[in-house]
C-alpha cells in the first residue's frame, strides 16, 4: 500500500467536534418584558441576549448600559415583527436558507466533548515521537460479510506467524501484502507522527514496541501487521528552500547527466564562489512554484516529503545552511535550510488539532459514544417481533441491490389490539414508534450490491445505518427544546435573516436606488457637507534623503520612464526597413497609448554591423509611422536612431506623467523607499503637509516620523460646499440612517411599546 491510502480521513465537518456545547435546560415560562403592540417578549430572551453581548464590558449592570440595550434591543424586534406580519418567514428561500444555518450550527451538539478533548490530547502526546514502521495488508472491505472478515484474519494471522518465527518481514511484504507499493519498498513506511495514518493504524504503531510486530489491526482498508523498527524524538517541522534542476527516472542518459552537471556547477557557486542564493533560484531552478520566491517550501514535519528530500532537509543544522545535491524522482536539488519550528505548545495546538480530530478517522469514536448516549437517554427499544418482520424481507434481490419494497394495505388495528405487518413498530425512541414500513423504504432507497453476502447479514447493515441515523435526527430536532445556547443561537439567526431582507428593502437599497430623495435629503443638510480649506499637491515621502534628492531630480523633468510592461524590441531583416502588414507589439503600443494621454515614446532605431547608419533612422521612422496610422498623435512619438551596431530592430523607451512610474523607478529594492502622492489635501490628510497648509504656493521639505518628505503645494482652494458626488459616500451614510430613524418612528406607531420596568432594573446590578 502506498503511503498515501493511510493518510486521514479528510471528510470536512461544518464545526469543530470538540466545541462545548451547553448544558441541557428546560424552558420555564418566563415574565414579559415588554409587549410590541400585542406581541410579548420574554424577560429571560432579552436578558440572556444582554448577558451575552455585553457581560465583559466595564458598564456592565448599570442602569445606563441596560437602558441603552433594551433601546437597541426594541428597535431590532420592532424590524423583525414588521418581517413576520410581512410573512417573510413563510417564503421557502427564506426556511432554507435558515435551515442550511440550522445544520452547521447543530454540529457541536452532536458530539461528546469529554471524548474529544482526550483524543485531541493523545493526538499532542503522540506528535511528541515519530515512529518508523512497515506492514503487511490483506485487503477486506469495511462492511464484508462475516465469513470474508473471517478468511482475511486468518490469512494476517498466518503472515505474522511466519515473520514472528523468523521469515525476513520485508520479504514476505514484498510477495504476499496486498499493499501494490510493497513490491518496491517491502511494506516500509518511513517515520510519521501523530494524524497522517488512519487513526487504528497510528494507535497499534504507537503501541507496538520497536523490534516487534504487532497483532492484525482493522481499517478501512483491511487487517495490517505493523512492524516497528524505531521510535525517536519529533524533529518538529521545518521551512527550507530549494534549487532543482528537472531529471527524470525515463530521461535519456546523455539529458540525466547535462543536469548532473548543471546542479554541480550550481552547488559550487553556491558553496564556494558565495554567489547570491536568490539570484541563481531566480535564472536557473526549473520549479516554476518557488522559483520566483527564492526557492521557498511550506513548512513541513516528517512524512510529508519525498523520504530522500526529508533526509537531508532534516540533517540540515544552521539556517542559511545548503546541502549537497541530492536527486529524489522528479530532479536533482539544492537544500537551504530557513528556519526549524519546534512542535508548539498544547495550548498553541489545540485550536488546529480539535479541527483535524473533527475530520480524522479518530472522529468515529467520537460518534461512537455520542450515539451511545443518545439511546441511554432517550430509552431506545426495539421490538423484536417487527425487526424479526423486517429481517424476514431480506432476499436475494436485497443482496444484488434489486430490493423493493410496496406498503400493505393490512386494516388499521383495533383498540387493544397490536399493529402487525409493516404498520408495527421497529423500535422506539424517547417514546417516539419507528415504523417497520418507514425502515424497509429507507432500506430500498439505501441498498447497495454484496456479492457473496447473506441477505440477512446485507439487511442488519441496513438496519445499523437507520438506527444511527434516527438517533441522530431524533437528537436534532430535540436541540431546542434541550440547549438554551442552541436555542438562542437558532433565534439569532433566524431574526438575523428576516431583518437583512427588510432592511435592504427599507433602508441599505432604498438610500441607493432612491437618487431623488438622496439629493433632496442632501440639499437639505448641505451644510454638514463643506470643503475645509484645501491645497492642490504634490507629497514626495522618502526613506532616506539621498533617495528624497533622487526622487527631486526626477520630479522635476515631469516625466517618469517605465519599467515595466515595455514590449521588447522588433526585429528586421538585414539592409532592410520593412515592416510586416501587421507587427502584435506595434498594435500593442497604439492602443497602450490610446488609452493613456500621459504616456510618450521613443522609438530607437539600431543597425548591425556592416549595414548603413541611415537605415537605422529609417527603421525607427518606419515604426512611428505604423503607429501613428492607428490614430496616435504624432507629438507623443519620436524616432531617434542608434548607430552603435547591436542588432537589426528598433527598441522602445516609455516615459509618463504618472508619479507611480516615479515610484516603481526607485523602488525595486524596497518596495517603501518612496511613495508619491499627488491629488488635491484638507487639513488632517497629511501630517507632513499640514505645516504648510497657510504658506502659500512653493516647495517644501520636513522630516516626519522618520521619513523625508518634499512638499509642493501647486495652488491653494478656498473653503465652500461639496457637490452632492464629491460627497456621496457619507451623504449616502446619513441619508441611511434618516430612513432608518424614520421607518423607526412608523414601527412604534404601528406596534406600541410598553416595558415591564420591574424586569428591566432586575438585571441592573451597579
Amino acid at each position: 500500500m502506498h503511503k498515501r491510502i493511510l493518510l486521514a480521513s479528510t471528510a470536512a465537518a461544518a464545526f469543530l467536534a470538540g466545541c462545548q456545547a451547553s448544558k441541557p435546560t428546560t424552558k420555564a415560562q418566563s415574565p414579559t418584558l415588554e409587549t410590541l403592540g400585542t406581541t410579548e417578549v420574554p424577560a429571560s430572551e432579552f436578558a440572556y441576549v444582554y448577558r451575552k453581548n455585553n457581560s465583559s464590558a466595564p458598564e456592565y449592570g448599570t442602569k445606563a448600559s441596560v437602558q441603552e440595550y433594551l433601546d437597541l434591543y426594541t428597535n431590532f424586534k420592532l424590524k423583525v415583527l414588521e418581517a413576520e406580519q410581512r410573512g417573510l418567514d413563510t417564503t421557502q428561500a427564506f426556511r432554507r436558507e435558515l435551515e442550511g444555518y440550522k445544520q452547521q450550527l447543530a454540529q457541536p451538539y452532536l458530539t461528546e466533548k469529554s471524548v474529544t478533548d482526550k483524543l485531541v490530547r493523545e493526538a499532542y502526546d503522540r506528535l511528541s515521537k515519530e515512529v518508523s514502521a512497515a506492514h503487511i495488508l490483506v485487503r477486506v472491505q469495511p462492511d464484508a460479510a462475516p465469513k470474508d472478515t473471517l478468511a482475511a484474519y486468518q490469512k494476517i494471522m498466518a503472515l505474522r506467524q511466519r515473520v514472528t518465527s523468523g521469515e525476513d518481514f520485508s520479504r514476505v511484504a514484498r510477495d504476499l501484502s496486498e499493499d501494490p507499493s510493497a513490491r518496491e519498498n517491502g511494506g516500509k513506511l518511513g517515520y510519521f507522527t501523530a494524524m497522517q495514518m488512519v487513526y487504528p493504524f497510528e494507535s497499534v504503531a504507537y503501541a507496538t514496541p520497536a523490534g516487534q510486530v504487532s497483532q492484525p489491526v482493522r481499517t478501512r482498508f483491511g487487517y495490517h501487521i505493523i512492524k516497528v523498527n524505531d521510535v525517536r524524538p519529533a524533529q518538529g517541522e521545518i521551512k527550507v528552500a530549494h534549487l532543482m534542476i528537472r531529471a527524470t527516472p525515463g530521461m535519456p542518459a546523455a539529458d540525466s547527466a547535462t543536469a548532473r552537471k548543471k546542479v554541480d556547477e550550481l552547488y559550487n557557486r553556491l558553496a564556494r564562489r558565495g554567489e547570491s542564493w536568490e539570484k541563481l533560484v531566480a535564472q536557473f531552478s526549473e520549479d516554476a512554484g518557488s522559483a520566483a520566491n527564492g526557492g521557498e517550501l511550506p513548512p513541513f514535519g516528517t512524512g510529508r516529503m519525498i523520504p530522500s528530500f526529508e533526509e537531508v532537509a532534516f540533517k540540515l543544522q544552521k539556517p542559511g545552511e545548503i546541502s549537497q545535491p541530492v536527486q529524489t524522482p522528479y530532479g536533482w536539488h539544492i537544500i537551504k535550510l530557513l528556519e526549524k519550528q519546534p512542535v508548539p505548545s498544547f495550548e498553541a495546538m489545540e485550536p488546529t488539532l480539535k479541527s483535524k480530530v473533527a475530520k480524522d478517522s479518530r472522529s468515529e469514536l467520537n460518534r461512537t459514544a455520542f450515539l451511545k448516549r443518545v439511546r441511554t437517554e432517550n430509552n431506545f427499544t426495539e421490538n423484536q417481533a417487527g425487526k424479526d418482520y423486517a429481517f424476514s424481507k431480506a432476499d436475494s434481490a436485497l443482496v444484488a441491490g434489486r430490493f423493493t419494497y410496496t406498503a400493505s394495505a393490512a386494516p388499521t388495528p383495533t383498540k387493544g389490539k397490536k399493529a402487525a405487518g409493516d404498520a408495527q413498530t421497529l423500535f422506539t425512541i424517547g417514546g417516539k414508534p419507528y415504523l417497520v414500513a418507514d425502515f424497509l423504504a429507507f432500506a430500498q432507497q439505501n441498498q447497495k450490491p454484496r456479492p457473496g453476502a447473506d441477505a440477512r447479514f446485507a439487511m442488519q447493515q441496513l438496519y445499523d445505518q437507520y438506527v444511527d441515523q434516527s438517533l441522530t435526527e431524533y437528537e436534532k430536532a430535540n436541540l431546542e427544546t434541550k440547549y438554551e445556547d442552541y436555542r438562542m443561537l437558532v433565534k439569532e439567526y433566524r431574526d438575523g435573516i428576516l431583518l437583512f431582507q427588510l432592511m435592504d428593502e427599507k433602508v441599505w437599497s432604498k438610500a441607493i436606488e432612491d437618487t431623488v430623495g438622496l439629493r433632496q435629503f442632501f440639499q437639505q443638510n448641505q451644510a454638514k457637507y463643506q470643503w475645509e480649506p484645501r491645497v492642490q499637491a504634490t507629497v514626495i515621502s522618502a526613506a532616506t534623503p539621498e533617495l528624497l534628492t533622487q526622487a527631486q531630480q526626477l520630479q522635476k523633468t515631469g516625466r517618469y520612464p517605465l519599467r515595466s510592461g515595455v514590449p521588447g524590441p522588433v526585429a528586421f531583416r538585414t539592409n532592410s526597413a520593412e515592416l510586416p502588414a501587421t507587427v502584435p507589439a506595434l498594435d500593442e503600443l497604439a492602443a497602450r497609448i490610446s488609452v493613456d494621454t500621459g504616456l510618450t515614446l521613443r522609438v530607437i532605431g539600431r543597425v548591425k554591423r556592416g549595414e548603413s547608419a541611415a537605415l537605422a533612422r529609417r527603421r525607427a521612422e518606419r515604426a512611428v509611422a505604423y503607429i501613428g496610422s492607428k490614430g496616435i498623435a504624432a507629438g507623443t512619438i519620436r524616432a531617434v536612431a542608434d548607430t552603435k551596431p547591436s542588432a537589426a530592430q528598433v527598441a522602445f523607451e516609455l516615459t509618463t506623467t504618472n508619479p507611480a512610474a516615479l515610484e516603481e523607478a526607485l523602488n525595486s529594492q524596497n518596495p517603501l523607499a518612496v511613495q508619491v502622492q499627488q491629488r488635491t489635501f484638507q487639513k488632517g490628510e497629511n501630517k507632513a503637509l499640514d505645516q504648510f497648509l497657510t504658506r502659500g504656493p512653493g516647495s517644501y521639505t520636513t522630516q516626519q516620523d522618520g521619513r523625508y518628505y518634499l512638499v509642493q503645494i501647486e495652488g491653494q482652494l478656498p473653503a465652500g460646499p461639496k457637490s452632492l458626488n464629491e460627497a456621496r459616500g457619507q451623504a449616502t451614510s446619513d441619508y441611511q440612517n434618516y430612513l432608518e430613524k424614520e421607518w423607526l418612528s412608523q414601527l412604534r406607531a404601528k406596534y406600541p411599546v410598553k416595558v415591564n420596568q420591574a424586569e428591566v432594573d432586575k438585571l441592573v446590578t451597579k
